[in-house]
């Protein structure tokens, strides 16, 4: 769905697949869990199946995940 399709300026509900997504109510833009930024479901590339969660890019993604305890975080010395 292209966001002049229907789906109005308003939040989507998705819900999260392994390499796909099922849009539950329409919308043009989700919420990325870690920025808060709006991303138009078109351009929507980067999400958790297991926290149901969208991510604006890879980096929101990996600090979810070492966040999540997934990965070892980096930044300790």
């Amino acid at each position: 769905m292209n966001r002049f399709e229907g789906g109005s300026f308003r939040e989507a509900k998705i819900r999260y697949l392994d390499g796909d997504y099922q849009i539950v109510s329409s919308g043009s833009y989700v919420i990325c869990a870690m920025t808060g930024a709006q991303i138009p479901v078109d351009e929507l590339k980067y999400w958790s199946v297991a926290r149901q969660e969208a991510y604006a890019d890879c980096v929101s993604s990996l600090e979810a995940d070492k966040r999540a305890g997934m990965l070892p975080n980096q930044s300790r010395a």
